[in-house]
């Protein structure tokens, strides 16, 4: 096998488990297969692998998070950029996801960026780690045809007096900052790496962060600043407070348990 196929081989094998991994990618190097007969053989097993996973409700619940989360995020991160060149005098030349918001909903609409973003990740890492690639590629074609379909296509329908999607904006939107979209990717991805290694989390923080969330986007949506849609965001923090208070119940029957055989 050459080296470049190989290693498309090898990344094929990603989502395996390790001890997975080593032992598909030693028997087709043991079979002498060939590196198109190798790939084939991966890709099967991963994705016999990855419908066993979907079997349970956890996968699902990941995925009924990252559909969704990742359209509003990208509405969301454009809001900003948009609020954010309104409010330092930048001609926008369209229309665009900004209303009559100050600076002060604008740092309202960050944070809620960021915090929205980071429990996403977070609730989707957590709840299905071995489903991640999966999640992963549909986030990757899902971001990819908003942009094509709102960033490109947006202004040829303009042209015509046509919403493009029935999305809640057109124009040539932000021809001047194509990656607007994506400001959320960095902390959800951040809440990713949190949820994939945090075992237990803790009620108290969680439970404040919701309360936040909640307070920030009653707020926004008290000064007509946020889209009615854009609550489906607080789910993921919701989610992430069930779950701490199903850690801590686990965890004092464990020790009442401990106490118990101690006596």
């Amino acid at each position: 096998m050459t080296s470049s196929l190989w290693s498309l081989v090898e990344l094929a094998a990603r989502p395996l488990e390790r001890d997975e991994r080593d032992a598909v990618l030693g028997d087709s190097l043991e079979a002498g297969d060939s590196s198109w007969r190798a790939l084939s053989g991966v890709l099967g097993f991963v994705l016999r692998r990855q419908l066993l996973l979907w079997k349970g409700w956890r996968p699902w619940l990941a995925f009924g998070f990252a559909v969704p989360c990742t359209w509003l995020l990208m509405v969301v991160s454009l809001s900003v950029t948009c609020t954010s060149e309104r409010l330092l005098g930048l001609n926008l030349g369209h229309w665009a996801p900004t209303g009559h918001e100050g600076f002060f909903l604008l740092l309202c609409h960050i944070f809620l960026l960021v915090a929205w973003s980071w429990t996403s990740g977070f609730a989707i890492g957590s709840l299905s780690p071995r489903t991640l690639w999966t999640n992963v590629a549909l986030f990757l074609l899902l971001a990819h045809y908003l942009h094509h379909m709102y960033i490109v296509a947006a202004p040829v329908e303009a042209m015509h007096g046509e919403v493009a999607g029935g999305f809640p904006f057109h124009g040539s939107l932000l021809s001047l900052a194509p990656l607007a979209p994506f400001l959320f990717v960095l902390p959800a991805v951040w809440g990713v790496h949190q949820g994939l290694h945090t075992i237990r989390l803790r009620m108290a923080p969680a439970l404040l962060l919701a309360v936040v969330i909640t307070l920030l986007a009653t707020s926004a949506w008290i000064n007509n600043a946020l889209w009615v849609f854009n609550w489906l965001l607080v789910c993921p923090a919701l989610y992430l407070v069930a779950a701490a208070r199903r850690s801590e119940t686990n965890r004092n029957r464990q020790v009442q348990r401990s106490e118990r055989t101690s006596l």
